[in-house]
């Protein structure tokens, strides 16, 4: 008993802290509580062939072809899996995938046509050569080996903010090609020697499809944006536009889930509002948004038991 209500005073008082931050501050953080599970559960006869204290990313991350099931996004942004991811096509008209060897070029279909209609569209409305995309999911979603938190649920797609060339890079240059920061160097101020009215035009364009939940752009990004829409009668599209950390060389753009899939959970809509004023102050300011000196502590192994119980159907489907 004294255990349970320890616990329970635990989760009260980060939940209290979590309340406490800035909307803006929220946008995605993890909730410190369990994750959603889905109403989805492993099919009858289902046999575990992992131990539920088995490091997700090590499974997620060496499984290198996708779920033969139905497709299906399962759980959160950043607490999920896959199932019947599509990959996005390395070279396509208007779209070239990069770092192949990560094998992160695979989503739900829902975030592949996504990229597609945008990459065309873009070069033909809004005077972007074409789509550099880097990582998308797994093929089996989940985890990664290394960077994202998110990402696991086929749902989110980094798109650099450096335009395709016009020619095909080889896989070498793939590999080896930095993506293009829009700052100037040592500063949180846009350099207009790199930043174009294209940039603005394509991420405005990603943002008013309907499927999109957010785009994280670096709050200089954010504010540039906020300033070159102010001849407009239409600022809606910029409520889904998020300042966070580190996305000044590419924008993040996350879809909702799926019409009708109860086994996706959906993070809080937005706050109300463009996100232009005090909001935004508040990133622009010199605390708490800047990166702290003190390192922080390491964040516990997410495990396979920590998943929805449908990934480990999934992670052994063939």
């Amino acid at each position: 008993m004294m255990s349970r209500t320890l616990a329970g005073l635990t989760f009260l008082l980060a939940l209290a802290f979590w309340v406490g931050l800035p909307a803006q501050a929220q946008d995605n953080a993890v909730v410190p509580s369990p994750s959603p599970r889905p109403a989805i559960e492993p099919l009858p006869g289902f046999e575990p062939r992992y131990d539920g204290g088995a490091v997700a990313r090590q499974l997620f991350g060496r499984t290198p072809t996708p779920a033969p099931l139905a497709a299906r996004s399962i759980g959160g942004y950043a607490r999920g899996c896959l199932a019947g991811a599509m990959p996005l096509a390395v070279d396509g008209p208007a779209w070239q995938a990069m770092h192949l060897s990560r094998n992160r070029n695979w989503g739900h279909p829902e975030l592949v046509a996504y990229l597609q209609t945008l990459a065309v569209a873009g070069r033909a409305d809004e005077g972007w050569n074409g789509l550099l995309v880097g990582d998308m999911s797994q093929p089996r979603g989940g985890p990664m080996l290394t960077g994202h938190r998110s990402h696991q649920i086929g749902l989110d797609a980094d798109i650099w903010l450096t335009p395709m060339p016009d020619r095909t890079l080889s896989v070498q240059e793939r590999e080896e090609i930095s993506a293009i920061s829009m700052l100037r160097d040592g500063t949180r101020i846009i350099d207009p020697a790199r930043w174009t009215e294209a940039h603005a035009r394509i991420i405005r364009r990603a943002a008013r499809d309907d499927r999109v939940a957010r785009i994280f752009v670096h709050p200089a990004i954010k504010d540039q944006l906020c300033s070159w829409e102010n001849v407009s009668a239409d600022r809606s599209w910029l409520r889904r536009i998020r300042p966070w950390y580190g996305h000044h060389y590419h924008f993040h753009v996350r879809l909702s889930c799926p019409e009708g899939m109860a086994s996706c959970v959906n993070q809080n809509p937005p706050p109300a509002g463009d996100g232009c004023g005090e909001e935004l102050a508040w990133w622009l300011g010199p605390e708490p948004w800047q990166p702290s000196d003190t390192p922080a502590r390491p964040r516990p192994e997410t495990t396979l038991a920590d998943l929805p119980a449908m990934c480990s159907q999934v992670l052994v489907a063939n």
